[in-house]
């Protein structure tokens, strides 16, 4: 369990809202959040449901980002593990608050990239339709990339510019958190196509997350009309965390890259790089989501905890 606090804007975030209105979904909550981690069998056992109910609303709850799983060896094969992704659970009504002054907030458009590199199968669209000519990489060039929702490739990456504010306040980082919407990418959809997606910040790779799939068994909540059923529908809310004793996805530690590592106070901005590596184990490429498609809507965010 990660110990963090989700707080949920009921109007924004409906979706969470959808989650949490279930009392099998909030049993499970509390028995990972009270018992730490476990499989589908362990938390049927104790809450005395078929395994198939827990695994229908173990599902419901992995899509809204309420808990996040990962894969443990077992005596035979191996297990997926359940984890509670937040400490507490609260909702606040959108209010005009203080500013926090302990965090430094910026978000990116995902077609605001200053670099890329990739291969086809590729594209971007906007909320209102395709932008350029799809599996054509020169088409990530199009000025009209900044209006983009969605974008995917198969093998290479998008780069961002961030600007390292922390020089302009002078204020000492404690710790560097990305958030953004992802998934595999293959043509039509297939849930069970993993893909490792890495992270790199000022030239240094922090680490690795494997994508489960391509998720198209529903539209995806802010997804447009238009975009066919058949394409990708939305991803997992993933944070990339590095702070002074490592790199973490979503609490679960990924590398041994620290905030020392980085180097931020020799660099005027924050160059954060993402996609998929030519040798991956899983090349499974990448959906990219942001404002109007997906679960979310929201564009990549950087946060520097000062």
């Amino acid at each position: 369990m990660t110990g963090k606090v989700l707080v949920i804007d009921p109007v924004e975030r409906q979706d969470l809202i959808k989650g949490l209105a279930s009392e099998v979904r909030i049993n499970i909550l509390k028995l990972l959040r009270n018992g730490g981690a476990k499989n589908v069998n362990q938390i049927a056992e104790e809450l005395a449901l078929p395994q198939s109910t827990v695994s229908i609303n173990l599902k419901i709850l992995e899509d809204c980002g309420l808990i996040f799983t990962e894969s443990q060896r077992a005596r035979k094969g191996s297990q997926k593990l359940c984890h509670s992704a937040f400490q507490e659970i609260l909702i606040s009504f959108a209010e005009p608050v203080a500013e926090n002054r302990d965090m430094i907030e910026v978000s990116m458009p995902i077609g605001l990239y200053t670099e890329f590199e990739v291969t086809s199968p590729c594209g971007l669209c906007s909320k209102d339709g395709v932008i350029g000519l799809l599996d054509v990489p020169d088409t990530f060039l199009n000025p009209d990339r900044m209006k983009a929702g969605l974008l995917w490739f198969t093998r290479g990456y998008v780069e961002y510019q961030f600007p390292n504010n922390t020089l302009i306040t002078k204020a000492k980082p404690k710790a560097l958190e990305f958030s953004m919407e992802l998934s595999s990418e293959v043509p039509g959809t297939d849930a069970n196509w993993p893909s490792d997606i890495f992270l790199r910040v000022n030239g240094i790779d922090v680490g690795t997350w494997t994508s489960p799939g391509d998720f198209g068994d529903k539209r995806g909540v802010y997804t447009p009309d238009w975009w066919k059923l058949k394409g990708s529908q939305y991803g997992k809310l993933k944070n990339w965390r590095i702070n002074g004793e490592g790199s973490f996805v979503d609490g679960m530690r990924i590398s041994s890259v620290t905030l020392e590592d980085l180097k931020l106070d020799q660099h005027r901005s924050i160059r954060m790089r993402v996609g998929v590596k030519e040798d991956a184990e899983h090349p499974g490429g990448i959906n990219i989501f942001g404002t109007g498609f997906g679960n979310y809507s929201q564009d990549i965010v950087l946060r520097i905890q000062v």
